[in-house]
């Protein structure tokens, strides 16, 4: 079979070069140029490669699979005295990336804002440390990055853009069958595209969270319990920051339980609502404390404020809604109510500082500024008013006048008709 293989390649490269002998030099690339006209397995990578990064910046099969691409002579181009190795094994692609991705000097030439660090991370990730003890079927480059058809992770169709990774992450996750001898869960990916984070991805924001925001890219790790609220705190940083002023910070760090994710859950983070927090069914509070409790009054205290604030602001747009139909100008009304606005999300955030007098002192100042607008919305609506109301009256005047006019003309009129109608 290797044999026919060979005469094959062999018969197409001299036809495509006795073809072009007349116009250019031999190819640049003779792998690519024989295996593009096989079929099946054999043509596949050749067609892959047509648009790979690499292939794009001018490399070419040699640089991994090793040999001459520049001979046209298969047993040459493919002679093991000329470096060629054939399909690396899984165990070597990290350290034959790494031959180019971690020379700086060389990695400058083509893409100077690449880090090439990569192969430094991947030997302290899950990945890296399995494979190194002998596992083989842990993750290495070419399962995130694809084989012969790498695209820039700017790329919408590259599997390391945003929008691709939990699927990249998910063909092994979410692989009982694969993921059964490490005893790792595989509802990942869909806890995770029942999140809000996933949702704010599909929408648009590349910066949302995906697998690799939390748990790292090259140097992927589960986040451990001491660290997650790290790792959380990547964007929510407020929201971090008041946790660690909170009540709860020291029993939840003797705990040895990871603090966000006991209320918001890790791949299946919900959107919040006011809901969460107080005594409520659905609050969450409910599940370490009782309504009498300390805890539980300080919830239901902030829940009450919350609550408050929301409706204020509800009610003044609808004002504002209701003067805006009417004509009236109330540009600067809705300035105030999205500083209002502003308050409530504020106050959301305060929060996690489970301290009642801190959210009713940002909700009181947000209270303040609905109000404004609500006054601002009612003035707008009584001045509409009065500019009827003044409309009627200019108009009924302007019908009077209108009249009186008519009267006295029609009067005016009446003795020359009366005059005519008596001559002879």
């Amino acid at each position: 079979m290797r044999a026919r293989t060979w005469i094959t390649c062999t018969i197409l490269l001299v036809a495509a070069s006795a073809a072009q002998a007349q116009q250019s030099p031999a190819p640049a690339d003779s792998c690519r140029t024989c295996h593009v006209m096989l079929e099946g397995r054999l043509q596949e990578p050749a067609a892959q490669f047509e648009e790979d990064i690499h292939a794009v910046r001018g490399f070419t099969c040699a640089e991994c699979h090793g040999g001459d691409a520049r001979e046209e002579d298969m047993e040459k181009s493919m002679s093991r005295a000329r470096g060629f190795r054939g399909v690396p094994k899984r165990t070597e692609i990290p350290q034959l990336c790494a031959r180019c991705h971690s020379d700086g000097a060389f990695m400058r030439n083509y893409n100077p804002s690449l880090r090439t660090d990569q192969l430094a991370q991947y030997r302290t990730s899950v990945h890296g440390k399995r494979l190194a003890a002998g596992d083989p079927r842990v993750a290495v480059c070419t399962d995130c990055h694809s084989v012969h058809r790498i695209r820039p992770a700017s790329s919408p169709i590259s599997s390391v853009h945003p929008l691709q990774i939990p699927n990249t992450c998910g063909r092994c996750h979410a692989d009982p069958g694969y993921m059964r001898a490490y005893k790792i869960r595989t509802d990942q990916l869909t806890g995770y595209q029942a999140s809000a984070h996933y949702e704010t991805l599909t929408r648009g924001d590349l910066a949302a969270p995906t697998c690799a925001t939390c748990h790292g890219t090259h140097g992927a790790t589960p986040p451990g319990v001491a660290s997650v609220e790290r790792v959380c705190g990547t964007c929510h940083v407020f929201q971090e920051q008041l946790f660690d002023q909170s009540p709860h910070k020291a029993p939840w760090a003797a705990s040895k339980i990871a603090a966000c994710l006991t209320c918001h859950g890790n791949h299946a983070v919900k959107r919040t609502s006011d809901a969460l927090v107080g005594t409520g069914t659905e609050a969450i509070c409910m599940t370490c404390h009782s309504a009498g409790d300390g805890g539980g009054k300080s919830a239901e205290r902030i829940h009450k404020a919350l609550g408050v604030l929301d409706g204020s602001l509800g009610e003044a747009a609808a004002i504002l809604d209701r003067a805006e139909r009417v004509g009236m100008e109330v540009a600067e009304a809705r300035v105030t109510l999205s500083s209002a606005r502003e308050k409530l999300i504020k106050a959301r955030v305060d929060v996690h500082t489970m301290d009642g007098a801190k959210v009713e002192e940002t909700t009181q100042a947000g209270l303040k500024l609905a109000k404004q607008a609500n006054q601002d919305g009612q003035n707008a609506l009584a001045e509409h008013a009065f500019r009827r109301k003044g409309l009627a009256l200019s108009l009924f005047a302007i019908a009077f006048v209108v009249v009186c006019l008519w009267l006295l003309i029609r009067d005016l009129e009446r003795p020359r008709i009366v005059n005519e109608t008596r001559r002879p």
